[in-house]
């Protein structure tokens, strides 16, 4: 072997040893990074397909009539403050969630707040000051299967089940190339890879509906 051969190979070495070095850094700490958002979506994918099993369906209702402060009402349709009336009701009422709906019309006002297993729906009667309120709360584990979906679970939540994805993805592929680096592993881990990859369609394809 001539000196340029033996420094090619050298390099070559090199650079497969830092390539593995690279994929074994970023799937471990991708992995770590991923941690717990990849343990709540598994679970909550249990708890989301089985609500039964852990009180997911479970629901609390409440109602409370009475009256409010007619000042707030008194203005014309466009002008109705309705920051002010929701603020009101969250204030008395300890309401959670986002106002996800309000209609106002010449007699009554309808609003309605939502969150993770969260709903609250009013309705108003502008010319007498008079209300109804029925409030539902879900179980806790109703709310973790909410947020599993993202449903009602404002802008911030919707990005980081974007992120969670993006890093799960980053880790499994990761994880993908780092096979390649095992020698003994590679056929094997291969062969394993494309059998789960056979399954998930041959399940979707004759078992689901």
């Amino acid at each position: 072997m001539t000196g340029s051969e033996a420094k090619e190979n050298k390099r070559k070495r090199t650079l497969y040893s830092l390539s593995a070095a690279w994929f074994r850094w970023l799937h471990i700490y991708i992995s770590m990074l991923s941690f717990a958002s990849l343990l709540f979506f598994a679970i909550t994918g249990i708890t989301l397909n089985h609500p039964t099993w852990f009180g997911g369906s479970e629901q609390v209702e409440s109602d409370a009539r009475g009256t409010m402060p007619s000042d707030i009402l008194l203005a014309k349709e466009e002008d109705v403050d309705k920051l002010g009336i929701a603020e009101w009701f969250r204030a008395e009422f300890d309401l959670k969630g986002k106002v996800v709906e309000f209609e106002v019309d010449e007699y009554e006002c309808m609003i309605v707040f939502k969150g993770p297993g969260y709903a609250a729906d009013i309705f108003v009667d502008r010319e007498l000051s008079t209300f109804m309120l029925t409030e539902t709360r879900s179980s806790f584990v109703a709310v973790l299967n909410d947020l599993h979906k993202g449903r009602d679970s404002g802008t911030g939540w919707k990005w980081l089940i974007d992120i969670s994805a993006v890093v799960m993805i980053a880790m499994a592929l990761s994880g993908f190339g780092l096979l390649f680096y095992l020698k003994k592993r590679r056929v094997s881990g291969t062969i394993v890879a494309a059998i789960g990859t056979v399954l998930l369609v041959c399940i979707w394809y004759w078992f689901v509906p």
